[in-house]
């Protein structure tokens, strides 16, 4: 006879910190650290615009460098959740790390512009498709009374990505003469980092329990947690706690739930919190450079502090690791967004190398422990297990919809009388119209169950 339940969700929760949760870290977060084609668009966008010049400053070409691989992202995002809702975590992954490697090697085979682009155009879509799936994927296989932690610690390790990349973009350029070559080695470097990451995954990944319940795998669900609690507690030395919760109802959503009912809240503020996300992050990242060589820096110059503002990602989302479980997630969220407004009005203001570096830092710092809240934390334990991905996914798709244009007018702003100093005006009017709307529609989710948070009816 068929299990109608197998109380996935108490078994998860009752488990404590172990190896093996360790394990499921450091896999995901490996996974992240090295799909950096999004780490290398200021670096390549920077060689491309002022040594080889297959771009121009002012065009509109110039401006689809950002543009076209946030739609590609858009698009991975809003067709990549519903496919692993369907087809579960595991195989997502693998599949979407296929479709970012195999775009990668093509970029760096690119003969023009033009296929380049196209290729920057599968690589959002994969990449889109791949955040969603492990990052939302990730908070079902940890408990809520510490699903923050978990979850920042895992973006902790994956936004080292971004120095760590433009470090071996500067390392390249010491070592390789020809520019032509350079940019073409950084995307070679992470499609052959990637590759080793999908073995990590098909050895150690297990598919999530809670997927498996919700799709009525019943059987299966009890087989891959039993499998689970007999490594905790082989690692452990300790038998597990009984579980004494009655199981919750686990409820089959249809993709048309999020645009109704309490889910319809949850999709709005989604998306509201990665709109200020993805526009105020991939301006500085995408532009960064860009914006220190039109204020009279020179490449090598401006790559080299554009590194060093980038250790500010690490070190913010250290510091959101240690205090997200312990903040209401509302109030964090505005917090941090207010800050960034006002250190955005300061940066703007520097003239010198060191004072630029400083407060490059410093913003970039708080910008990436709202990236860590944004991206890896409150979006993603939103919803119920059945519509996970597809709700993150979709927020995420309208989270890039706003960076499609937004470049545009970053283009038209640095090119105008105010420059570099207007872009980061925009980036401050961004954030603070972002606060706002979580003040009054935020959900609160810290330390609630996923399966809590699933009841949504």
């Amino acid at each position: 006879m068929n299990k109608k339940s197998a109380n996935i969700g108490a078994r998860l929760d009752r488990l404590p910190n172990s190896s093996w949760h360790i394990k499921m870290w450091l896999v995901t977060a490996f996974a992240l650290l090295v799909c950096w084609s999004n780490g290398i668009g200021g670096a390549v966008q920077n060689i491309l615009l002022n040594e080889i010049h297959w771009l121009e400053p002012g065009s509109k070409l110039l401006a689809m460098w950002g543009t076209t691989y946030t739609a590609g992202q858009l698009f991975g995002a809003l067709i990549g959740g519903p496919i692993g809702d369907k087809i579960g975590r595991k195989k997502s992954i693998l599949l979407y790390e296929a479709i970012h490697i195999v775009a990668m090697i093509g970029g760096a085979l690119s003969p023009n512009i033009y296929v380049l682009y196209f290729f920057r155009l599968v690589q959002g879509l994969g990449l889109g498709a791949l955040l969603v799936v492990l990052f939302a994927g990730f908070t079902e296989y940890v408990p809520g009374r510490n699903r923050g932690t978990w979850s920042s610690r895992t973006s902790f390790i994956g936004n080292w990505a971004h120095p760590v990349c433009n470090g071996i973009a500067l390392l390249i350029g010491s070592c390789v003469a020809s520019y032509a070559l350079n940019w073409r080695i950084q995307f070679m470097i992470p499609s052959v980092l990637s590759i080793i990451a999908c073995v990590f995954i098909i050895k150690k990944f297990p598919e999530s329990p809670r997927w498996l319940e919700s799709q009525g795998r019943v059987e299966e669900a009890d087989e891959i947690m039993t499998q689970i609690e007999k490594e905790i507690e082989a690692s452990t030395g300790k038998k597990l706690p009984e579980v004494t919760e009655e199981p919750k109802a686990v409820k089959q959503l249809p993709y048309s739930a999020l645009f109704r009912g309490k889910l319809l809240r949850r999709t709005i503020v989604g998306s509201l919190v990665l709109i200020g996300m993805n526009t105020i992050q991939y301006t500085l990242m995408n532009w960064m450079p860009s914006m220190l060589s039109s204020m009279g820096y020179s490449t090598s110059d401006s790559q080299f502090m554009t590194m060093f503002g980038l250790f500010g990602a690490p070190f913010g989302i250290f510091i959101a690791s240690l205090i997200m479980d312990k903040i209401p997630r509302k109030a964090m969220g505005v917090g941090l967004l207010v800050l960034m407004a006002v250190l955005g009005i300061i940066t703007g203001k520097q003239t010198t190398m060191t004072a630029l570096i400083i407060c490059t830092f410093l913003l970039n710092t708080v910008i990436y422990m709202y990236v860590c809240y944004a991206s890896a934390v409150y979006v993603p334990e939103m919803w119920p297990t059945s519509a996970k991905l597809s709700g993150s996914g979709f927020s995420n798709a309208m989270g890039r919809v706003s960076n499609i244009f937004f470049p545009f007018l970053v283009t038209s702003v640095a090119a105008s009388s105010m420059g570099a100093n207007g872009v980061f005006i925009l980036i401050s009017i961004v954030a603070v119209i972002i606060a706002v709307g979580i003040l009054f529609l935020g959900v609160e989710t810290r330390g609630e169950s996923v399966e809590d948070i699933g009841d949504v009816e």
